[in-house]
């Protein structure tokens, strides 16, 4: 086909009724579009069916996962320019179905078959996962979930996080390194939770140990840190041990469900919270506040979505449920706060850092970007792939508000009312 770029702009603006933002360039090597903007290099015919097959975000997905789809010049700024065609409309195309009952759609697809050849759907990358939608969030569930996204092998994360290892928002200054910033967020969970030596720690889902450690070795106190991953606590036992810490830090795999060995003084929870689900969150939050004392504090740091005027309608991110966090929920923070409240605890006091993830997530992009040849050799092209685009388009969802993160300070206030807390606030430490 002569100018295959020109006909996928002109069929594509069609079907959506608006221009695109971005140039196209075509598997003949022709292009079209705007001249500077970022081009969406379309590879080869079978990322036409892809979409056509499943339009919006999943469609991209598959064929981005291929390496059907490919961007030319700044990811972020290709990725902003096209979130709203993405976010937005792409709420109305969610089947061919629905396209079809559009006179004009149904010229612009009639062309689109013509241009994507013979138009059967291309089995979906051998990176995706096939969800359940019957039993979601059992033990047995969970830990395929945590083991897909978790288990990609820790000398991937070692290029995408950096030598602090921890897996979730750091805390920014101007000027401020990922390592000291990942430093700075530990520290300020354990002040918030007022950690002094002799206490007992719960850290649920610890990770690769960074949160243990830094609790152990800077407060003095007995943690224990839990994990679905196989491979994190492998690798979080050798951390600790290398650290000299055996004797206040033990690593377990072990479901939050089943820890019976409370009361603990604190407990951590950053970046876990998204695996449980709406319909286990208030038994999550039952659990936690069993296992704490009387006036013990929890931290629960959590990534929060907008709410929507209908709650019922909402469905999770299939790009991210089918590649990233297979059965990964996000809820608003409004319903995290009721929830913990309905669990028993007082919330004391809620601090967005929405911001700081979306300086997190460019840092671990440029960490990928800058050993890419290692990443594709230990995680393979398309997971590899996955991770590039999750991280990239997280961070432009964080920088437009689409999501936020909070950490909220929670605790299990006794009869008498003595909270523990200080009388000013975010001065923490005991009172």
């Amino acid at each position: 086909m002569a100018d295959a770029a020109s006909r996928l702009k002109s069929l594509v603006e069609q079907l959506l009724g608006v221009p695109l933002p971005v140039r196209i360039r075509a598997w003949d090597g022709s292009t079209a579009g705007p001249p500077d903007a970022p081009a969406l290099v379309v590879r080869n015919r079978r990322a036409v069916r892809r979409l056509l097959w499943k339009p919006g975000e999943l469609g991209l997905a598959r064929a981005w996962v291929a390496g059907d789809l490919e961007i030319e010049g700044d990811l972020y700024v290709a990725l902003d320019l096209m979130s709203t065609l993405v976010w937005e409309r792409g709420e109305d195309a969610r089947s061919l179905v629905q396209m079809l009952r559009d006179p004009r759609a149904r010229a612009a697809v009639r062309g689109l078959v013509k241009v994507a050849g013979v138009p059967l759907p291309p089995a979906p990358p051998r990176e995706e996962v096939r969800r359940s939608r019957t039993r979601l969030h059992t033990r047995w569930s969970d830990r395929r979930a945590i083991s897909h996204h978790y288990d990609v092998g820790n000398d991937f994360y070692e290029i995408v996080l950096g030598p602090s290892m921890v897996y979730s928002c750091a805390y920014w200054e101007d000027g401020g390194t990922l390592e000291s910033a990942q430093r700075d967020k530990l520290e300020l969970v354990c002040r918030k939770l007022g950690l002094t030596s002799g206490q007992r720690l719960l850290d649920v889902g610890c990770g690769w140990g960074s949160m243990a450690i830094h609790a152990a070795r800077e407060y003095g106190v007995s943690v224990v840190g839990i994990t679905l991953s196989q491979e994190q606590a492998s690798y979080a036992r050798k951390r600790v041990a290398d650290a000299g810490l055996t004797d206040l830090v033990e690593i377990r795999v072990q479901d939050y469900r089943d820890v019976a060995d409370g009361p603990y003084d604190a407990i951590s929870s950053i970046g876990m919270a998204e695996h449980v689900g709406s319909e286990r969150y208030l038994e999550y939050a039952e659990d936690l506040y069993r296992l704490l004392k009387p006036g013990g504090r929890l931290l629960n740091h959590q990534i929060a979505r907008r709410p929507q005027r209908d709650e019922s309608a909402y469905d999770l991110d299939e790009f991210i449920d089918a590649y990233v966090f297979p059965d990964g929920e996000l809820a608003p923070l409004g319903t995290t706060v009721t929830q913990l409240e309905r669990a028993g605890f007082e919330v004391r006091d809620v601090e967005s850092i929405r911001e700081h993830y979306a300086l997190t997530l460019r840092r671990w992009v440029a960490d990928l970007e800058a050993d890419w040849r290692r990443g594709l050799a230990l995680a393979g092209p398309g997971r590899a792939r996955v991770w590039r685009l999750y991280m990239a388009a997280c961070a432009v969802a964080f920088e437009r508000n689409r999501i936020g993160v909070n950490q909220v300070l929670a605790v299990r206030t006794p009869e008498s009312g003595e909270s523990g807390l200080p009388l000013r606030a975010r001065t923490w430490g005991t009172g």
